[in-house]
């Protein structure tokens, strides 16, 4: 038995009975949208994945366990809290220890679903590279996990913020695929566009079921990144999204704003920026994410995996 891990009875019994689950970061809802559209996107999420046939997973840190599947008051105090610990790879003993509630991060998520023998997880999107990283180092623990777990990421790419040439390139150094889901490029985040054109891509759950079954027959231990591109109604030009984003970096660097107050500084000048419109994209790109991993957990179940 896993003493540090407690899985939620329906999140067990689907497993237990091969039935498809799809895990959920709780980072986002802690850290990464202001409340209450955070809790109102939670229950979206959970209620998507339950729609495309599979048993949503929240997963988060509470008393001192690894929870796989958050009940509705674990959700809401996730949300609610402002005492909520963000948690990567590197914090995670230290709020297990302290018995802290922490919120999962892409990283911790896919640690923790492959741990629990969840094979599929939604997110918005993961970490990377970060812009400056010459003189920072800054680089998201998301990606080394990925490296070595394997379990298959639907996101809308990287975080916007960031040096997305960068952060593909250390992808494909640390052999992780990056599979356009019904596109050829890159999506950055709020945009369907980069201009970084991808080397694999997929156009249905079930060639991306396919995919997975290869990658880890193959004996590959790396996770999959499946870059969905966020819904054609919400998303941002990329242009437009370009010229946001810099004169948000110019606004920061002139405030001097500097390590960990930098990315939700950056997000909330996007917003502002933007008449609130990053915010509905980042909502609509995360249903559509959930819904999409859901499809993938079904096609990959019914080949005969969980």
């Amino acid at each position: 038995m896993d003493k540090e891990l407690f899985v939620h009875e329906e999140v067990a019994a689907a497993l237990a009975d091969e039935t498809p689950v799809v895990a959920l970061e709780s980072t986002v809802i802690s850290h990464g949208l202001p409340h209450p559209h955070n809790l109102e996107t939670a229950r979206g999420m959970e209620a998507a994945i339950r729609a495309g046939g599979a048993i949503p997973a929240t997963i988060a840190v509470f008393n001192g366990k690894l929870v796989v599947g958050t009940s509705a008051g674990e959700l809401a105090f996730l949300a609610e809290s402002k005492d909520v610990a963000k948690v990567s790879r590197a914090d995670l003993a230290s709020v297990v220890a302290s018995g802290r509630v922490g919120a999962t991060t892409v990283a911790t998520t896919a640690l923790i679903a492959a741990r629990a023998g969840i094979r599929v997880f939604a997110t918005g999107g993961i970490g990377g590279v970060h812009r400056g990283v010459e003189e920072t180092l800054d680089i998201s623990a998301d990606l080394t996990e990925l490296a070595r777990t394997p379990v298959a990421v639907v996101c809308a790419g990287a975080k916007a913020i960031l040096d997305l040439p960068r952060t593909l390139e250390m992808l494909e150094t640390l052999g992780v695929p990056v599979v356009g889901y019904g596109t050829n490029e890159l999506p950055a985040f709020y945009s369907r566009e980069s201009g970084l054109r991808l080397q694999s891509r997929v156009d249905s759950a079930e060639e991306a079921a396919r995919l997975m079954i290869t990658q880890w027959g193959l004996g590959l231990s790396a996770g999959i990144v499946f870059a969905n591109p966020p819904p054609v109604g919400s998303a941002l030009g990329r242009h437009e999204l370009e010229g946001l984003i810099a004169k948000a970096l110019a606004s920061a660097a002139a405030e001097k704003i500097q390590g960990k107050r930098v990315t939700p500084y950056l997000l909330e000048a996007l917003s502002k920026g933007s008449g609130g419109r990053t915010l509905t994209a980042n909502i609509a790109l995360l249903l559509n994410n959930a819904r999409v991993a859901a499809e993938i957990a079904v096609a990959y179940g019914e080949m005969g995996v969980r």
